[in-house]
């Protein structure tokens, strides 16, 4: 057996039972390096001690918060952790998805509902309709 797979071996043993590197660690790594580039361009164009500090504070905490998330073995809170991010950033990139579609659709106009937030989609060049809510019933009064 080779000393690399000795190693990999021995890092396998210790990560075993520990969280690890999940989809919330990749996106406070991909924080860390924003945030680790802004301190740099701060500090070359301000030259400023003050803030320079403050930047590299926050990158501090923001390292030992990733290998807290990494190593930890409270494997429950830390899935738990990763569903909620998980569940929001992709409610988000849904959205915007489905707003780029919207806009690129040029045989229809969207209504929100006031009430409820369902988006109704009509054709256009109807001019002035009433639209009724397929979800509540509420109406809309709108021109297309």
């Amino acid at each position: 057996m080779g000393f690399f797979q000795r190693i990999g071996g021995a890092l396998a043993r210790f990560m075993y039972g520990r969280n690890g590197w999940d989809q919330l660690n990749q996106a406070l790594f991909r924080g860390y390096l924003i945030l680790w580039v802004a301190e740099i361009a701060v500090s070359v164009l301000l030259k400023n001690r003050l803030v320079t500090g403050v930047f590299e504070g926050a990158l501090f905490v923001l390292m030992v918060f990733l290998f807290y998330r990494t190593f930890s073995k409270d494997l429950y809170r830390r899935r738990t952790e990763n569903q909620k991010w998980v569940n929001w950033y992709c409610g988000i990139k849904n959205r915007s998805a489905g707003a780029r579609a919207r806009h690129a659709d040029k045989e229809h106009k969207y209504f929100t509902c006031k009430s409820c937030k369902t988006i109704c989609r009509v054709p256009v060049g109807k001019g002035k309709i009433v639209i009724t809510c397929p979800k509540c019933g509420a109406q809309i009064n709108a021109k297309t």
